[in-house]
């Protein structure tokens, strides 16, 4: 499809129409936006005013797309459910919603052969206006001597109960003037709530707390909490007892690197 035939707004509209229903959020950017701020070993071969789309999930795609996934389709065993239920779900709307497009599709847990993610997905967050990736750069007079502390990024509405699921670039759609790069919401503006969120993350990431720095209009569910605390390992097991049944006549798909599997919500 020409780059001329397609509306930017309207291609927006049509994914965000197929996937908000399954818990799903998605924001566009230019390519440019998100190679401005990376070295260029790290950025995406595509010319600076393509359109990108960053697709997060919200804390309803548990129970609107993964446990409905489970019910009717099942998972195979060789790769992370989740994943399986997140690329059934994108797979499906880019083939219904822009068939015969280029749409190269890139998920967050997946690598290319250098072993570099295909995409940087709190970069591309960030720069989408989605949300405020908070890093070690960001807090002044810093109180870590020498320790390097992982950023995270933090949804306005959502705070930490989301996660970036995956990159969607439009090879053939170019984007104008009319898309202006949102500055992302800065939930925690403070010093003092920067150390917080980052210590948190960091050092006690396990008791979920860091996501709650900001007051959500909406969290996990407790099913959804319990799938998330158990390890990734005794997930299937889990799954089994909540009546899900892998299924055993699938090849396994190995477009899911089962030692990149994120674990996280």
């Amino acid at each position: 499809m020409a780059a001329y035939d397609v509306n930017v707004e309207s291609v927006i509209e049509l994914l965000k129409d197929s996937v908000s229903k399954h818990g799903f959020e998605v924001y566009p950017l230019k390519v440019g936006w998100y190679n401005s701020v990376l070295p260029s070993s790290l950025s995406l071969a595509y010319p600076d005013d393509c359109l990108a789309v960053v697709v997060l999930s919200t804390p309803a795609m548990f129970e609107q797309a993964f446990l409905p996934f489970m019910e009717q389709r099942g998972c195979q065993r060789l790769s992370d459910p989740i994943d399986q239920c997140v690329k059934h779900c994108l797979s499906s709307a880019v083939s219904q919603c822009f068939p015969g497009q280029k749409v190269d599709v890139r998920y967050d847990y997946e690598l290319l052969p250098s072993r570099k993610p295909k995409f940087l997905a709190q970069t591309a967050a960030h720069v989408s206006g989605a949300a405020f990736y908070y890093q070690q750069s960001d807090v002044t007079d810093q109180p870590w001597t020498k320790k390097k502390m992982f950023g995270v990024c933090v949804h306005p509405r959502f705070g930490g109960w989301f996660a970036i699921r995956a990159l969607l670039v439009f090879g053939d759609v170019t984007v104008g003037s009319e898309l202006v790069q949102p500055v992302p919401p800065d939930c925690v503006p403070s010093r003092e709530g920067r150390i917080q969120l980052l210590e948190a993350f960091n050092l006690h990431w396990q008791d979920w707390s860091y996501r709650d720095i900001v007051h959500p209009v909406q969290t996990y569910s407790q099913k959804q909490m319990e799938y998330f605390s158990t390890p990734p390992a005794q997930r299937f097991a889990l799954l089994k007892t909540w009546g899900f049944l892998p299924r055993d006549d699938d090849e396994p798909d190995h477009s899911s690197d089962t030692q990149t599997q994120n674990g996280h919500g």
